[in-house]
């Protein structure tokens, strides 16, 4: 079954993929912008800590195989607005120097610059309502006490895409780092962006649609004629925007290289997929024989000149969510009191590149249908070496003031910061895609979610892949313009 012919196509509706129909839909193109979930409902059970943490009701339930074949559940999310529904809204700009290549800690370098994303970051920032909230008391305390301890701990206010309004809700305050807000006090793609757009006739957006195939124009694999979804409707566009995340998009380009018949003609090929990375991340709960009354907690972020890869961040978690998140053998009440006495912390370390960690699509060398996700931090020392003393310094500094932490890794199934797995570069030999988003070897797909960021940096992704959509979507449609200039003077001349 087919349906009529738009500008363009974007697969998923995440940061990238609201991203670039917000920018696309605003030039007046014709946009289809699928999504394999539906919209969350507004009930409220999208802040009921037992359907959320406990059950997953909202989670992904597909299946995946690690590097050893051992079969796991990634923490992915499918619905309108993908992850920024559930993720903890902080929203951070990589450093200047994190396009760069850091050899020593096995970094690639960005095909483009800090400057040539600046702008991008300014106007993402506006749209999603960023602003920072002053540090509660609390925190105040911890961080002061470990700055008198240790000079080198610099903090920063978090920039947060939280309403201001959140401290009046204080049930939104407490439950929004991984829950998704029914009152839009949270700045995610939906809200932020599709609601900005979704009322113009020139963007459609389609829910319950899961694109399973590229399709080739005929006799120019080069080019996408269109995409089909799992009930077999095809969907034709001139432009195809891949933007199903960081897990998701490379398989779908593989599946597509190797029945295009591309796989042996293209050098990026063998790259998808590769360069997988996702942060190296630990959950730290600091316990104290004090009450800790912080409402919101997520308001500043500390970095050390001895960690320079790394960073903390408060976790957004109160104490009856704490409570819940301690062994089940506990009596509930004990778990409760020990959860108002303890503080979060989200402990993250850039992860270098190693093309050994990977994400392989269905039909890999796993003899299975479920697709594979090969990940070790072994693969990367220097990564590992620094989170490692990381975890320990500031362990034993908090135990210093009195708080005695217990932490937890966050393992393979930890996919919110997932990135990489299609690195944008400017060589076809050692890249996937090109500095404008643009797969290399193809004429008209490109790439708008994680996968194409070289680096991770030390901070949250988000904002960066928001960014590099708008950035990629601009570009497109000035590209485009260009291009119909070109041809209208040509016929003119003509005549």
């Amino acid at each position: 079954m087919e349906t009529g012919i738009y500008d363009d196509i974007v697969i998923g509706s995440g940061a990238g993929g609201s991203a670039a129909a917000y920018r696309l839909a605003l030039a007046g193109r014709r946009v289809l912008l699928l999504e394999k979930g539906h919209e969350l409902p507004r009930d409220g059970s999208t802040l009921d800590i037992g359907r959320v943490v406990h059950q997953g009701e909202f989670k992904s339930k597909e299946p995946w195989f690690d590097g050893n074949g051992r079969r796991f559940v990634p923490e992915e999310y499918f619905n309108l607005g993908g992850k920024t529904k559930w993720y903890g809204a902080a929203l951070l700009r990589f450093g200047e120097h994190e396009f760069q290549a850091d050899t020593g800690h096995q970094c690639l370098p960005w095909p483009i610059v800090y400057e040539d994303l600046a702008p991008y970051y300014d106007e993402v920032e506006r749209l999603l309502g960023v602003r920072r909230f002053e540090i509660e008391p609390d925190l105040r305390g911890i961080v002061q006490g470990l700055q008198r301890r240790d000079p080198d701990w610099e903090a920063r206010p978090l920039p947060m895409g939280l309403s201001e309004e959140i401290l009046r809700h204080p049930d939104e305050a407490r439950h929004f780092d991984g829950f998704a807000s029914v009152l839009n006090m949270k700045s995610d793609a939906e809200c932020s962006l599709l609601d900005r757009v979704r009322a113009l006739p020139n963007l459609t957006i389609l829910t319950g649609h899961h694109v399973q195939t590229l399709i080739g124009a005929e006799q120019k694999p080069a080019r996408i004629a269109a995409v089909m979804d799992q009930n077999g409707r095809v969907f034709r566009a001139r432009m195809v925007l891949l933007a199903a995340g960081a897990l998701h998009s490379p398989r779908l380009l593989q599946r597509y290289f190797e029945a295009a018949g591309l796989a042996r003609r293209l050098p990026g090929y063998r790259l998808i997929g590769r360069h997988l990375k996702l942060h190296l991340l630990t959950a730290m709960l600091a316990f104290s024989a004090r009450r800790q009354n912080d409402l919101l907690r997520k308001t500043t972020l500390l970095l050390s000149r001895r960690f320079p890869h790394s960073s903390v961040q408060p976790l957004g978690f109160d104490g009856e969510l704490i409570g819940t998140l301690l062994p089940g053998f506990l009596p509930r009440r004990f778990a409760t009191a020990l959860g108002q006495r303890a503080y979060g912390f989200f402990l993250q370390t850039e992860d270098g590149s190693s093309t050994d960690n990977r994400v392989i699509a269905a039909g890999g060398r796993v003899a299975d249908s479920h697709p594979q996700l090969d990940f070790s931090d072994t693969r990367l020392p220097a990564a590992r070496g620094e989170h490692k003393r990381l975890v320990h310094t500031l362990q034993r500094q908090l135990f210093g003031l009195g708080y005695l932490s217990f932490v937890k890794r966050i393992g393979l199934a930890g996919t919110a910061h997932a990135c990489g797995t299609l690195v944008a570069g400017n060589d076809p030999s050692t890249s996937v895609v090109d500095a404008n988003g643009r797969v290399h070897g193809l004429e008209n797909l490109y790439v708008v979610d994680g996968s194409v960021l070289p680096r991770s940096s030390r901070e949250n992704p988000a904002l960066t892949i928001y960014a590099w959509a708008l950035r990629v979507a601009q570009r497109l449609t000035t590209l485009e313009h260009d291009h119909e200039d070109t041809v209208t003077q040509r016929d003119t001349i003509r005549t």
